[in-house]
């Protein structure tokens, strides 16, 4: 694994939340969209080579709309960059992680994302990225 990508945020409302962060870390979001496949719409902010991701679930039955139901609002995940997703998953895999997907799909950012269970991971949801643009 290369470096922390992103930290991403649960949140109930992301117009009061973009506020809130760009307040704090004197930044504006510099992307949002919404990523149908995890029914979510996120939003980026750039805090020196690290981006903070803030998740709002996009209907009730979203992972994140459940997390937040569950936990309340705060970290859901951190996700670290990957050189060749399908390599560290092969080797996470071997090293006995449980993944949640078996292949990449894609995820916010022009990434291909695979997420492995918390309950190996101390409890935190770990997510892989590569860069779509990334030769593999």
């Amino acid at each position: 694994m290369k470096q922390v990508e992103h930290i991403g945020i649960a949140v109930k409302d992301l117009n009061i939340s973009n506020d809130l962060f760009t307040k704090l870390l004197g930044v504006v979001p510099f992307k949002q969209e919404e990523v149908l496949s995890e029914g979510v719409i996120t939003s980026f902010f750039q805090v020196g080579l690290t981006k903070i991701e803030l998740l709002e679930g996009t209907h009730a039955d979203s992972p994140i709309a459940k997390f937040i139901e569950k936990k309340g609002e705060g970290i859901h995940h951190i996700a670290f960059e990957v050189g060749n997703i399908y390599e560290e998953m092969d080797r996470l895999k071997n090293e006995g992680f449980t993944l949640l997907n078996e292949v990449p799909k894609d995820g916010a950012d022009n990434k291909l994302v695979c997420f492995l269970h918390p309950k190996e991971t101390n409890a935190v949801l770990i997510e892989l990225c590569q860069s779509k643009n990334s030769p593999v």
